[in-house]
């Protein structure tokens, strides 16, 4: 029996380490492993690794100071050090603005302040396309508004907002503003000491280094509130023993990153485009999500009509093909994505929307045996769906718009 082939293509989800990263940390697992913070030899190489990997971060993502680098345990921490940083800052103000296609790194937090903190949370509206109008966010600003939080590419389409912009308006109305920028990380242009964005959070394991290890970016001038207290590590703003080998690791993998830019934007952007062509060419029936003229270039994100995300992936998985769904089954009752809801997807459609995430180290044969299984796969569980003609001809004039009403009534919009 032939051993199963794997074909990754959810790196939106996590990367693999690149060994070059594994190779900059091990030393600091066994040889270096002495506290960065502590006065003894053992400590002076970690303090240096740190420092430099500090130096390595501020310089890929456009920081003024290295001291502008706070590390995190990953980019969740970093958000909420962010957003309570904000309203610890200004008590007077009760008022935040965010997208309705944030992380839930983001909502869940700000869901909490509204709901037991009583917090006004005004989510900016998206089109079809996810795009935001930045009229209405205009129109949104007032002095009642501690925050502003945006993240720069969304996780599931991959759609870039207009963070630079929208950072240079908030400020000058004199609000904070935050971006989640996890899925931005060695694909957009990034320099932030020339926007006027206040703090930024990012995760190692997007970009090749670990799980474990993230980045909080916070503006010299950006007043501040401690997340995590206790010791004097982060010269006071984030408590907790350095790191030192995720550090690391993440220092080499920003380096790596910013030398294989131009590599995601053209190669990489020419595979997903492959990617996309083959199935629209071979599936009726599907639509690529998101803005197709403002996304990142690794990301892909297919709405299949009239098959369900989960019954997808796992058939993918039989062909060893790793991708994700933004959908979510719980008790049986399955829940489109907040991001495709948000967009308003057909309901027809955004039960079936899958992400395809590639990275450097995906390959053209990849994408091609992708091609050549997602129809098979997309054709065989539409023969078992109630949706589609058993002749396979399918179509939205195939819908039953009363199926629903008796058994199967969690597929009910």
């Amino acid at each position: 029996m032939s051993e199963k082939r794997t074909v990754y293509l959810d790196n939106n989800a996590t990367t693999m380490v690149d060994p070059e990263v594994v190779k900059a940390m091990l030393p600091y697992f066994t040889e270096y492993y002495g506290n960065a913070s502590s006065m003894h030899d053992l400590a002076i190489e970690p303090a240096r690794a740190v420092a430099e990997a500090r130096h390595k971060i501020a310089e890929y993502v456009g920081a003024e100071y290295d001291s502008e680098i706070i590390f995190t345990s990953c980019a969740t921490e970093s958000d909420s050090t962010a957003i309570y940083s904000a309203i610890e800052c200004n008590p007077e103000k009760r008022e935040i603005i965010t997208t309705p296609v944030e992380h839930p790194a983001i909502l869940r937090v700000l869901d909490h302040l509204e709901e037991d903190r009583g917090y006004k949370i005004t989510k900016l509206h998206v089109d079809s396309k996810g795009r935001l109008d930045l009229d209405e966010y205009k129109k949104a600003l007032n002095s009642n508004v501690a925050l502003v939080t945006c993240m720069w590419a969304n996780n599931e389409t991959g759609n870039i907002y207009p963070v630079t912009e929208m950072a240079h308006l908030a400020h000058e109305q004199g609000i904070m503003f935050h971006s989640d920028g996890v899925q931005a990380m060695g694909k957009v242009d990034m320099d932030l000491k020339s926007t006027d964005i206040d703090m930024l959070s990012f995760s190692g394991h997007k970009l090749h280094a670990p799980k474990g290890i993230g980045v909080f970016y916070l503006k010299r001038s950006c007043r501040f509130r401690p997340f995590l207290r206790g010791g004097h590590q982060e010269s006071g703003r984030r408590a907790g023993t350095e790191n030192v080998p995720y550090i690391v690791g993440l220092g080499k993998a920003c380096e790596l990153s910013g030398q294989h830019v131009g590599y995601m934007r053209s190669e990489i952007k020419r595979l997903r485009d492959r990617l996309e062509q083959g199935i629209l060419a071979k599936v009726p029936d599907c639509f690529v999500t998101g803005d197709p003229d403002n996304r990142s270039a690794n990301t892909s994100n297919i709405a299949f009509q009239f098959v369900e995300g989960e019954g997808i992936l796992l058939k993918l998985n039989e062909y060893g093909i790793c991708a994700s769904s933004g959908s979510a089954c719980t008790s049986g009752s399955l829940d489109p994505s907040h991001v495709m809801k948000a967009m308003g997807i057909p309901f027809t459609a955004a039960h079936g929307t899958i992400r395809f995430s590639l990275s450097r180290f995906t390959t053209e044969a990849d994408i091609d045996y992708t091609v050549e299984k997602v129809p098979e796969i997309i054709a065989e569980l539409r023969s078992f769906s109630p949706y589609w003609r058993k002749d396979g001809s399918g179509g939205s004039e195939s819908f039953d718009p009363n199926y629903g009403q008796g058994k199967g009534a969690e597929f009910k919009k």
